[in-house]
């Protein structure tokens, strides 16, 4: 934030709003909120608006809750004690309230400096709405972005509370209240954390909503602003009294539209809110104030944008300055004024038509921003693709590779609240007990429902739900058909996962685990035995009936795949060793076939986890192979896939499971797979 404060930009939009604080007395500042203020201090009361309204005050003078009153309290009563104009610590208070927001944007935006300061703190909406014409919109607009700072940040309680300050210090910022509720009942991996939001949320509007309901004068002066009646002002009528609303149309359309995204990130709960809002300001005849609410949203467009696009909002905060000025004049502290139709000698009509104009203007390209948000920001956003399709991963290797234990590490990762699983055992077409198996095993095709298997699969794909049996491995049985819901990620695995041409063709990543024969047949023989019930003897001669099969179906499967990894023995020998002072070691190969960021995972691997890697290239650079050897922390593996794939960090739960060793190498290397997956599938 020091160097935000020591570029010239600042000085210069400091240098602005100081001047017009000393230039100007806004008529909205002297007649109303100044007013309003001084009776709220003078005599000491928790209920302002009766007092102002037994004096004789206007009902228009401050229609605002507790927070707009008890952020200006302070300053207002020190110029009070100090003796100063009282105008000041109402403007001192906007600028202090400026100075925050821009403070929480440089947080949400770290490391533009140089944008920020160019498109918010020299804004002229901001410049001239809070400022010129002394309207509190900077408050309202405070808190909401604080609440979406906290929403980023996850400390949902404080993001509730913020939420229902905003609403308390201006009621219109009561739309965004179903954006925050969608977005994290949406987000999968958030949703578990709602609880928290809503707790703050409530107990903020109990402390500053309660007593303002108590009080009569409070709900007069709310209920009373003329403000809030120019939603209504767009209509289409119907006849015999009965109007369609135009923007509480669109502001249901938006929400639909929101809650239509199976899951959001924040990049798309901002935009959307920020497009909300900028539409319900373009179609409703509002106050110029009102403007500000869409300010931080646009800022936030920008960063993510372009040059054009901080030139639209250049030319739009032009033609909102322009038509502004051509309908209200400016009140100078010499009491004189500064009317802007005079200035240029326009008769009254044509004033009106040149403000009309300018708006008008103003709103066409208002509407080009808007279409410009959906289309860069929401429907190129990741998480909204996915939301139209699932993100598809095949696994297949042999009996005993590992393949369960690897999709339940994918799936921590993504969390199962995010997570399908479909497993090819419980496509097997006959229960243990059944003869069929005296003649042909498990890794025969024919042994298995796969047209079932992938009928499931594509309708998992489509987003359908399916009814799937589960083979129990325990009692050799299956059971009763359950419902499976599609979901973000689908994870098939199974011994025939990549053996039919349309299974491949479902999958975005196709993996395929190759383990070493020997590792594998020790953790086959460990797991059949300890976990599903099988006799040592059962096990060893399944190794050899099933042999021919896994070299006729299984193994060929490799060729299909986009990654092998392969899980071997540091030293062949190390199997016939082991005990608790001679610890299995492994080591990881790892083969790609359709690009891999090789050199990138290599820095990460060596520089972050301290591990030996070695890497072959095929001499047509199809084909690269990574033998990692070494130990590695879970820490260190969440660092590396920070480093490694950063884009895709956003999808994972909060938080993710990351997992020491060989098992965590594989889940870093399967999730920089799905980031270029990701990035292939959406080119």
């Amino acid at each position: 934030m020091r160097k935000v404060c020591l570029h010239p930009m600042f000085f210069l939009g400091l240098a602005i709003r100081l001047a017009l604080i000393i230039g100007l007395t806004p008529l909205a500042v002297s007649d109303w909120y100044v007013p309003f203020l001084d009776a709220s201090i003078s005599s000491v009361t928790l209920d302002p608006w009766s007092g102002w309204m037994t004096g004789g005050g206007t009902p228009v003078a401050f229609p605002y809750g507790y927070a707009m009153w008890l952020f200006f309290l302070p300053i207002t009563l020190i110029t009070k004690l100090i003796g100063a104009p009282l105008q000041y610590g109402y403007e001192l208070t906007l600028l202090a309230a400026d100075f925050c927001l821009l403070t929480t944007l440089h947080h949400l935006l770290p490391g533009r400096p140089r944008l920020l300061l160019a498109v918010y703190w020299l804004s002229p909406i901001v410049i001239l709405a809070s400022y010129a014409l002394g309207l509190n919109d900077l408050v309202p607009a405070l808190f909401l972005t604080l609440s979406i700072f906290f929403i980023r940040r996850v400390e949902l309680k404080f993001a509730g509370a913020l939420c229902a300050a905003a609403i308390s210090a201006k009621l219109s910022m009561v739309v965004a209240l179903p954006f925050f509720i969608i977005f994290l009942y949406n987000n999968k991996a958030l949703r578990q954390r709602i609880a928290q939001f809503l707790l703050g949320f409530l107990v903020c509007s109990l402390i500053l909503g309660v007593p303002f309901l108590f009080s009569y004068a409070a709900l007069q002066m709310l209920f009373g602003n003329p403000e809030m009646g120019k939603v209504y002002r767009l209509a289409l009528s119907l006849g015999d009294n009965v109007s369609i609303y135009i923007v509480p149309l669109v502001y249901m359309i938006m929400l639909y539209l929101a809650w239509r995204i199976r899951r959001l990130n924040f990049d798309l709960f901002q935009a959307i809110t920020g497009m909300a809002f900028l539409l319900i300001v373009l179609m409703t005849p509002a106050s110029p104030g009102w403007f500000v609410w869409s300010i931080p949203f646009l800022v936030l467009y920008q960063a993510m944008s372009g040059r054009i696009a901080i030139l639209l909002i250049g030319v739009f905060s032009a033609l909102y300055v322009l038509s502004t000025l051509l309908v209200t004049p400016l009140q100078l502290t010499n009491n004189s004024g500064f009317d802007l139709g005079s200035a240029l000698h326009m008769s009254a009509q044509l004033g009106s038509h040149a403000a009309s104009l300018l708006h008008t203007s103003m709103v066409a390209i208002g509407v080009v921003l808007a279409i410009r948000i959906w289309r860069e920001a929401i429907s190129r956003n990741d998480f909204f693709r996915l939301s139209r399709k699932p993100f598809v991963i095949g696994i297949a290797g042999d009996s005993g590779a590992g393949k369960d234990t690897f999709a339940d590490s994918i799936t921590a990762l993504f969390g199962g609240h995010s997570v399908v699983k479909l497993s090819g055992d419980d496509y097997h077409l006959w229960d243990r007990q059944k003869p069929m198996w005296q003649v042909m095993t498990h890794l025969n095709p024919m042994s298995n429902d796969l047209e079932g298997f992938c009928r499931d699969l594509v309708s998992l794909t489509d987003g359908k739900s399916i009814q799937s049996k589960h083979y129990d491995h325990t009692t050799g049985k299956m059971s009763k058909p359950v419902q499976i819901t599609s979901n973000d990620f689908i994870i098939a695995s199974g011994l025939h996962a990549l053996y039919l041409p349309i299974l491949r063709d479902c999958y975005n990543l196709k993996i395929y685990l190759d383990i070493d024969e020997g590792l594998r047949r020790h953790f086959k023989l460990k797991r059949d035995v300890d976990k599903r019930g099988h006799t040592v003897e059962r096990v060893l001669s399944s190794f050899e009936k099933r042999e021919p099969d896994s070299e006729r179906f299984i193994r060929p499967q490799s060729t299909y795949g986009d990654l092998t990894l392969a899980l071997h023995p540091i030293h062949p020998r190390m199997l016939e060793s082991l005990d608790d002072k001679h610890p299995l070691r492994l080591k990881l190969i790892v083969k790609t076939r359709h690009g891999f960021n090789e050199l990138s995972l290599n820095r990460v691997l060596v520089g972050v986890c301290g591990l030996h890697v070695d890497i072959i290239v095929c001499d047509d650079g199809s084909e690269v192979q990574m033998i990692i050897e070494g130990e590695a922390s879970a820490a260190d593996v969440a660092m590396a896939a920070e480093m490694l794939c950063p884009k895709v960090l956003e999808f994972l739960d909060i938080p993710p499971k990351w997992q020491a060793g060989m098992a965590g190498l594989m889940q870093l290397i399967t999730l920089s797979h799905i980031s270029q997956a990701l990035t292939k599938r959406f080119i």
